[in-house]
């Protein structure tokens, strides 16, 4: 790989990040190309040289964001013991939660685009992250394998709502 082959992968993934940071923030309808190559320090001009148009910033966003999870996930399961699977995962969501915040909030928006590239993005990023859990409670023998991974992916869900609206409480498992 060239030096300019490695800048420019560099500028894209930087283009990618301030995209995810002004979408979660603005909301993906008011956000702008101006915005964004603001916050990564480039003109807008630049920021058309590696995405044709606003959605396609979008999707290649999203498309990042799933495989964070994904690659989260599939570390997991090739390390853990079957009685760790669950418990891991969780974790390992938590701290994409943390870490990755904006991602979150990225997805949670665009659940309510209805633009049919986005939804197939959204589909498959949720159709990979189903079959993934799914696969490893199947072949870790858990019971139910294809209700935990429901019940596995809604908590997720309540996670997102909980730390969007800062609501903890809604994951308390105590009374």
């Amino acid at each position: 790989m060239t030096k300019a082959t490695s800048t420019s992968i560099n500028r894209q993934k930087e283009i990618i990040s301030a995209a995810i940071e002004v979408f979660a923030e603005m909301g993906y309808y008011r956000a702008t190309t101006a915005k964004v190559a603001e916050r990564a320090n480039i003109s807008q001009p630049y920021v058309f040289r590696f995405f044709a148009t606003k959605e396609a910033l979008l999707i290649e966003a999203l498309k990042v964001s799933f495989a964070r999870i994904i690659d989260s996930f599939h570390r997991v399961i090739h390390s853990v013991s079957s009685e760790r699977l669950e418990q891991e995962l969780i974790a390992a969501y938590s701290q994409i939660m943390v870490e990755y915040r904006n991602e979150i909030l990225l997805q949670m928006q665009a659940q309510t685009i209805h633009e049919d590239v986005v939804v197939n993005v959204m589909q498959q990023g949720f159709r990979e992250i189903h079959a993934a859990v799914y696969d490893a409670f199947r072949q870790a023998g858990i019971e139910q394998a294809l209700e935990r991974t429901m019940l596995f992916l809604a908590r997720g869900m309540l996670c997102n709502i909980s730390m969007s609206l800062d609501l903890p409480e809604l994951m308390k498992i105590n009374d």
